[in-house]
C-alpha cells in the first residue's frame, strides 16, 4: 500500500499535469488568434483548432477539480 507521502506526491503530479493541459489549451487559443487574427473558431476553415483547444481546456478544468487538495478529515458525530 502506498504511504500518505507517496499519495500526496502522486496527487500533486496529476494536479500539475492537468494545470499544464489548461494552460496549453488557453495558449493554443491565444497563439492561433494572434497568428491568424481569428478569434471566432466556428468558421468552416477554423473548426480544427476548436477540436484541439476545447478538450485541453475541459480536461484541464476537470482534472484540477478532481485533484485539488483534499478536505481535512471531517469529524464524525
Amino acid at each position: 500500500m502506498a504511504t500518505a507521502e507517496a499519495e500526496d506526491f502522486q496527487r500533486k503530479v496529476a494536479y500539475v499535469f492537468y494545470a499544464g493541459l489548461l494552460i496549453a489549451g488557453i495558449a493554443v487559443f491565444w497563439i492561433w488568434g494572434i497568428l491568424y487574427d481569428i478569434w471566432y473558431p466556428f468558421t468552416r476553415g477554423n473548426i480544427g483548432v476548436y477540436t484541439i483547444y476545447v478538450p485541453l481546456i475541459v480536461f484541464g478544468i476537470l482534472g484540477l477539480l478532481l485533484y485539488r487538495k483534499p478536505a481535512k478529515d471531517v469529524q464524525k458525530k
